[in-house]
């Protein structure tokens, strides 16, 4: 048995770090020990990681943690918060995935003409042997759905701008999600009926999302629709979302404004697919957020619910 997770850890730093994370050491500590024992609780094999602060942080929580544990991070975005992956077992062949895919031009970012040719925060490859499979791990964190202004802001001036502003998140969050599916292209080779790989993350939007859909491939054979036990010509490139294995109580990562929501979500290659026994959230409490990702939440561990997956390889 094997269990693949992702995690949003919102804003891990240490005290007085990074903006939204704890301010004193008891706040800190009491965060560590909240998300340490919801790790392990979930009991994953691996665990994707995002809104990790400084690596001393991610040590710290590794250091609570039962067992001995292997972690590797990503460099970190503008606000120095970055991607990782949790192991039980030794991580190999790690890589970051920085680039759009060819032939796609930079996208507006801000009024001021400014654009970006590359994902905000770097995607992280890494390679895990477990129950005798090798198993290829994408963590990634997609642009924020919570949109920013100029100046630090998180109001905007006007509707016009908050329209604005809201294309050029879509925008991003698109285009990285197609940097990311292009890497997992590459990476499954026409071959994931026997390559087993795994896209994990905060990816910022529902499953029926024109972004998150981007990085399924080949469209077709979604769990839940008509095609999905028949096998076709996009299996060797198709990721599938395991969202609608997760039962409908649970099926959701974040509460934003009383609102529940799944925006993380983990997929898999067909080498896997059949392999899934359960997947869930958990029973971890979050509150209900606002659009200001700074301002602590009133909670020690995070404010978003793990994914996590269990398969019988």
């Amino acid at each position: 048995m094997v269990v693949v997770g992702t995690w949003n850890v919102q804003n891990l730093f240490r005290p007085g770090i990074g903006s939204g994370g704890p301010i004193d050491d008891d706040e800190y500590a009491a965060k560590l020990d909240a998300l340490a024992d919801t790790i392990g609780l979930l009991a994953p094999d691996v665990l994707a990681v995002q809104e990790v602060g400084e690596p001393e942080a991610l040590d710290d929580l590794v250091a609570k943690l039962d067992g001995d544990w292997h972690a590797e991070l990503a460099d970190p975005d503008g606000r120095g918060i970055r991607v990782g992956v949790l192991s039980r077992v030794a991580l190999t062949n790690v890589e970051q995935v920085t680039d759009f895919p060819d032939g796609l031009h930079p996208v507006q970012i801000d009024d001021d003409g400014g654009t970006s040719d590359r994902l905000g925060r770097p995607a992280l490859r890494a390679t895990v042997n477990l129950d005798g499979a090798s198993i290829d791990v994408i963590t990634a964190h997609l642009k924020s759905k919570l949109l920013t202004f100029p100046g630090g802001r998180f109001s905007p001036k006007d509707e016009d701008e908050r329209a604005r502003y809201a294309v050029y998140a879509l925008h991003r969050r698109a285009a990285e999600a197609a940097g990311i599916r292009s890497y997992a292209t590459a990476l499954l080779d026409g071959q994931g009926r026997e390559h087993a790989v795994v896209v994990a993350g905060d990816l910022n939007d529902e499953i029926q999302a024109a972004s998150t859909q981007i990085l399924l491939g080949p469209p077709g054979s979604e769990i839940g629709t008509p095609g999905f036990d028949r096998e076709d010509q996009g299996d060797g490139a198709r990721l599938w979302n395991l969202a609608p294995l997760i039962p409908q109580q649970q099926r959701y990562s974040r509460i934003y404004r009383g609102r529940r929501e799944l925006i993380d979500h983990i997929l898999v290659s067909h080498a896997l697919l059949e392999a899934v026994t359960s997947v869930t959230t958990g029973e971890t409490d979050t509150p209900s957020i606002t659009d200001d990702p700074t301002r602590p939440h009133g909670t020690t561990g995070s404010d978003h619910r793990p994914v996590v997956a269990t398969l019988e390889l």
